[in-house]
């Protein structure tokens, strides 16, 4: 297809006929302040060294804002805020937590536009992106776990559950606010108060959300927001005032998190890193499936956890699927992530497209054959064309390593014992999609595959009430669903112990 300059399509033809006129959303919409503080006690604050650092726009290199750098003192401000604030929001009736978590839900539903464009602005993800999955699921993950709120012993944790008390909570760059939603929204339901630490690439939306917070009237102290490095969240993991810690992001920070946590009373759950397979049988509907395969791996510029980066295409189709998915990449359109056609957008940082980069160009030292469409990058921010590489065996590092960016390694498969030795032959364990007409087949294959999230015939659906999560290398524990809750609640102790 033909294209505007501003969205640029992966196809050079141009002979379909039709062409895409950019359709960019206002950045009007959206007032970011020159500099943000700390959000600690519910005031923002500076840092206590007065350290700050600045977050970019991947798609333009443009500087957006001047953020506080949290450090251990400051973080040891925000726990002892959260541990003063814990004794009252715990108190309170499960109702009453309920109608703050309810204003935080529709508070985010008014805002949801000016946050879609933050969130695009900060992270690089195409608009539509934000505005249709992102937001509407940062919302519905606030209301679901208000309807709990007031039901936890009901839960299937005992009777009476108990909160734990403070959660330091570290997120990463790739959904922003959806993390912070996963992880604030059942804490709070369950009664405990909050320390969360968001991605140094991507502070504006945790922030925004601090002021959410007060809009919805939040008791002070109840959420804090560190914006920070490394050290930041270490000083969190460490601090003696956190009982319990929730980390999603690489799997190597998640082991050592487990190290600085083991012999600790402190309960752990960490969502870590996959290299999830798609496994398309020969009665898979085709055009079906190549939408799936392109969801699975170039959503939010193979930016996710759980992306579908190994497809297992059976050897009988295997010429005419792949036909089929290079036609398809051919029509993608890669640009401004603010232009509404855009399909594919910025990669969140230099150093994670040096990463990408450098994976990229193993395979091709190891002998798989890379393709990717005719496409022209912009010129500033930082891009990477949507690849596939074919060739692929089960010692290829790109088989084995989480790239974390648009790019798919394709393997063959014969038999579905064959695709589910292969497909469980990853020392990840989060996500996987099964492709074909019988369900006797998805249900089979299914059950034998070791993967936390198993998808059939779709990729990449996700949903509050369901639990999320991995096995092996990808973590352990669950979010969402009740089962969400089980990582901030404690069962209830005998009368007079607590």
């Amino acid at each position: 297809m033909a294209s505007a300059p501003a969205s640029a399509s992966a196809s050079a033809s141009g002979s379909s006929g039709f062409a895409y006129a950019p359709a960019p959303e206002s950045r009007s919409v959206v007032d970011i302040a020159p500099s943000y503080g700390l959000f600690i006690d519910g005031e923002f604050t500076d840092a206590a060294d007065g350290r700050v650092f600045k977050t970019v726009s991947p798609a333009t290199e443009e500087v957006l804002s001047e953020v506080a750098r949290a450090g251990a003192e400051d973080v040891d401000r925000a726990v002892r805020a959260a541990r003063k604030a814990f004794a009252k929001w715990s108190a309170l009736p499960g109702s009453e937590r309920a109608k703050y978590l309810f204003r935080i839900a529709r508070i985010i539903q008014e805002r949801s536009r000016e946050l879609a464009v933050l969130e695009t602005l900060d992270n690089g993800k195409p608009i539509r992106e934000t505005r249709d999955h992102d937001l509407p699921l940062v919302a519905a993950h606030f209301f679901y776990y208000a309807g709990w709120a007031d039901k936890l012993s009901h839960a299937g944790l005992g009777p009476d559950p108990r909160p734990l008390g403070v959660a330091g909570q570290v997120i990463p760059w790739n959904f922003p606010l959806l993390m912070l939603a996963w992880k604030i929204a059942p804490a709070l339901a369950a009664g405990n108060t909050v320390v969360l630490k968001p991605a140094e690439t991507t502070p504006l939306s945790a922030l925004f959300f601090a002021d959410v917070c007060r809009q919805a009237g939040l008791p002070r102290g109840v959420v804090n927001i560190v914006p920070g490095y490394g050290d930041a969240g270490a000083a969190l993991v460490e601090h003696e005032g956190v009982d319990k810690v929730a980390f999603t992001g690489s799997t190597a920070v998640g082991k050592a998190i487990a190290r600085q946590v083991a012999g600790t009373r402190k309960k752990l759950t960490l969502e870590l890193g996959g290299k999830g397979a798609n496994i398309v049988f020969d009665d898979a509907p085709v055009d079906q499936a190549v939408e799936g395969i392109v969801t699975g791996i170039f959503f939010n510029q193979g930016q996710v956890c759980c992306a579908g980066s190994r497809l297992l295409v059976q050897e009988s189709v295997q010429e005419e699927f792949l036909d089929a998915l290079k036609r398809r990449l051919s029509t993608l359109r890669l640009g401004d992530p603010l232009d509404k056609n855009t399909d594919i957008g910025a990669i969140n940082s230099a150093e994670q497209l040096a990463r990408i980069e450098a994976l990229a160009e193993t395979g091709e030292a190891e002998g798989a054959e890379r393709w990717s469409p005719a496409c022209e990058l912009p010129s500033t921010g930082y891009w990477f064309a949507p690849t596939l590489f074919t060739g692929v065996t089960q010692a290829h590092t790109i088989a084995r390593d989480e790239i974390f960016g648009p790019v798919l390694s394709v393997l063959t498969f014969r038999t579905p014992a064959e695709a589910v030795a292969k497909a469980n032959n990853s020392q990840y364990g989060l996500s996987a999609g099964i492709w074909s007409e019988k369900g006797s087949r998805i249900l089979a294959v299914a059950d034998k595959l070791r993967a936390g999230v198993v998808w059939a015939n779709t990729f990449n659906k996700l949903d509050p009430t369901s639990p999320f999560g991995g096995y092996k290398e990808s973590g352990y524990g669950r979010e969402g669903g009740r089962h969400g809750l089980e990582a901030y609640l404690a069962p209830s102790s005998p009368e007079g112990e607590r």
